[in-house]
């Protein structure tokens, strides 16, 4: 451990009591009765007090008592068994760095009693992560992308790094973030689709990337982000996207199970997590349709689902018992120009839905050349722009399929938080860019 912290806060155990230890952190509270004082000190893991007694050590005392909240030090001291502590024990100290004074007052509360509006807090987001209940959605956070990890690796999938800065719209639309390449004109990527396709030619044919998505979508939702991330995974030699949505299933299920195991963040969320069983509902597009109609809600075939049109879906699969389903056979005009075709009308696309939000969408892809330039023309795509991502197609690629899976909507659904800029350390969305 460092010269300024022998331990964390939890750490500390029966075998140090008596002994001299030291700890750091931030300035939670103090109490001064006169006489002796009690500061709460905070680290990563949880709360200590650090006990002040002004007769012994008298300077000590006073540096103690007049810090600012919120102000970082690093305390030696004796540790000593407490029943009426925090924690079980306390430190008498006897030596106190004082890292860095905090100004007062400050701009957003850490334990205080009145909440603070979403913007405030995102505006003082360094502080905003310092609050236990918002530091425990990104250690959950942590541990389901080290899931992710440990799953596909298992899966015998490569972890891949594709570029942000591209040459061609991912996706071909019109939603994407123009910027200066010296001389030429890029983009920031939308997903790593047309890499992680272009992969699938190489022998490298089972890959996923924690990927960045940027889109320049103008809407400014509960649910929306202008930056955001996902688990893209692509892999080749499928005979259909059953095969692809089973790596999904195993995925989901991973990552809540392990998002189960950690008791600590859980129980400062006051939340429980209850694993989904598997393997998930599979519901086509039609047959979702029909379920709408039977509650009055007509939608024109051929068009995507709206968010209302999702929620109530999402009403009716889970008065069935069904939280997570897929939704499949979509119709070939909703998806992108390289999903597979499932005859004139359907697609072997699905989307991946949770109480109503999707989680996930992907696809068995197009291999033959002629087909995918087709379906480029049919959409009215410009063939010359996508040429480096087409040869990998003139040379022989398998039959192959992926999905992208966002961790923000995941997390969203995993711990019922209401808003999704509360997932990502900063967020960014139609109107904020700082901090």
């Amino acid at each position: 451990m460092s010269l300024l912290r022998s331990h964390y806060s939890i750490d500390v155990l029966n075998e140090q009591f008596g002994s001299s230890i030291t700890v750091a952190g931030w300035i939670e509270d103090i109490r001064n009765l006169g006489s002796i004082a009690f500061i709460i000190l905070r680290d990563r893991k949880g709360t200590l007090q650090v006990t002040g007694l002004k007769k012994e050590q008298p300077e000590i005392f006073e540096k103690l008592v007049n810090l600012p909240r919120e102000s970082v030090i690093s305390v030696t001291g004796l540790c000593q068994e407490s029943r009426k502590a925090r924690n079980g024990y306390e430190v008498l100290p006897e030596k106190i760095s004082v890292l860095s004074v905090a100004d007062s007052p400050l701009p957003l509360g850490v334990v205080d009693k009145v909440d603070a509006d979403l913007d405030t807090r995102l505006d003082n987001r360094f502080i905003d992560l310092r609050k236990p209940e918002v530091q425990a959605i990104f250690q959950i956070r942590s541990a389901v992308i080290g899931a992710v990890h440990e799953t596909l690796r298992s899966l015998d999938f490569d972890e891949v790094h594709t570029p942000k800065l591209i040459g061609t719209s991912s996706e071909g639309g019109t939603d994407v973030f123009k910027v200066g390449y010296f001389e030429k004109n890029a983009f920031l990527a939308q997903s790593p689709q047309l890499y992680k396709q272009m992969l699938m030619s190489t022998g490298l044919d089972r890959v996923y990337e924690i990927a960045w998505y940027f889109r320049a979508e103008e809407h400014n939702t509960r649910r929306h982000l202008n930056e955001s991330t996902a688990v893209d995974v692509e892999m080749a030699f499928i005979e259909n996207e059953g095969e692809v949505m089973q790596v999904l299933e195993k995925l989901v299920d991973s990552m809540w199970t392990k998002a189960g195991e950690q008791t600590m963040a859980l129980s400062v969320l006051d939340k429980s997590i209850n694993v989904p069983k598997t393997p998930f509902r599979r519901v086509t597009y039609d047959e979702a349709l029909s379920l709408l109609s039977d509650r009055d809600c007509e939608v024109e075939w051929g068009e995507d689902l709206s968010t209302e049109e999702e929620r109530l879906l999402g009403k009716i699969m889970g008065e069935q018992g069904h939280d997570f389903y897929f939704i499949t056979r979509y119709p070939l005009s909703a998806k992108p120009f390289y999903t597979m075709p499932e005859g004139d009308k359907y697609s072997r696309g699905f989307d991946l839905e949770c109480k109503g939000v999707e989680l996930a969408s992907g696809s068995q892809r197009i291999h033959q050349m002629d087909l995918l330039k087709d379906r480029m023309d049919a959409l009215g795509l410009e063939i010359s722009a996508f040429e480096s991502y087409l040869k990998g197609f003139r040379f022989g690629m398998p039959p192959h399929g992926g999905f992208g899976f966002g961790i923000e909507r995941f997390m969203m659904e995993l711990l019922d938080i209401h808003n999704i800029r509360e997932c990502i350390l900063f967020p960014r969305d139609r109107t904020r860019l700082y901090p």
